[in-house]
């Protein structure tokens, strides 16, 4: 069977010997760029199936590197960042990144994003008509939500909300991407008026609206539809 193969990308040469035994390990091929401009050519040669990013490269921003990526590509890229680079991490969610984790991490935070970024890309490959966990089954075709097996009543604005989080099941989407998707762009900054949105939905959607499992919080940077 064909390994799938990841591109790490980080100019400290110590994360690179510490990711690449576990991931082989895990059963991946890897391919190693210490740069942004390596970076790109290897995405463009090997084909990877996901890319592991760091932002602080040598030779370019890798928010670029990520741009550059989203012009020809839709290789699922997981962002390494450190704590105190919300700013960054987020502008380079907006820009196509798929997920992240801060340094200093774990490889089985790392892996469990890995898996949800590359079954969300396969996910893409065909267009999402149904999503069902928790007893919670979503029917886009028809355009109807229900909770264990009882139509829910939800606002056009909120299924529009629920749908775009589905679509990206596993995948953190920012304030700013769920803000302008949902409102347009007038209202990409309009967090109190989506957290008031997002407290409606749970109220419908959560068993325990107060300790939600479908719909978490990424703290200061957006929301993840948890599939699993």
């Amino acid at each position: 069977m064909t390994r799938e193969r990841i591109l790490i990308v980080d100019d400290e040469s110590q994360i690179r010997r510490f990711l690449r035994p576990a991931l082989e390990a895990a059963g991946y091929e890897v391919v190693e760029a210490a740069t942004g401009a390596d970076a790109l050519k290897a995405a463009a040669t090997v084909a990877p199936a996901l890319v592991i990013l760091d932002l602080g490269l040598p030779d370019m921003d890798g928010k670029e590197v990520i741009a550059r990526l989203r012009g020809w590509s839709h290789v699922p890229i997981i962002i390494l960042s450190v704590r105190d680079q919300e700013t960054e991490k987020i502008a380079a969610l907006d820009l196509g990144g798929d997920d992240y984790v801060e340094k200093p991490f774990g490889i089985g935070e790392l892996t469990a994003r890995m898996r949800s970024a590359l079954r969300h890309r396969i996910q893409q490959a065909g267009e999402l008509t149904a999503v069902s966990v928790d007893g919670l089954a979503i029917d886009t075709v028809r355009r109807v939500v229900e909770r264990d097996g009882q139509a829910l009543k939800l606002t056009p604005k909120e299924y529009d909300l629920l749908v775009l989080l589905a679509r990206h099941a596993g995948r953190v989407v920012t304030h700013k991407t769920l803000l302008t998707s949902v409102w347009g762009p007038a209202h990409g900054e309009d967090m109190q008026y989506l957290r008031v949105y997002i407290g409606q939905l749970r109220g419908k959607i959560e068993r325990d609206p107060t300790n939600p499992k479908i719909i978490r919080t990424e703290p200061g940077v957006g929301y993840r539809f948890v599939f699993d």
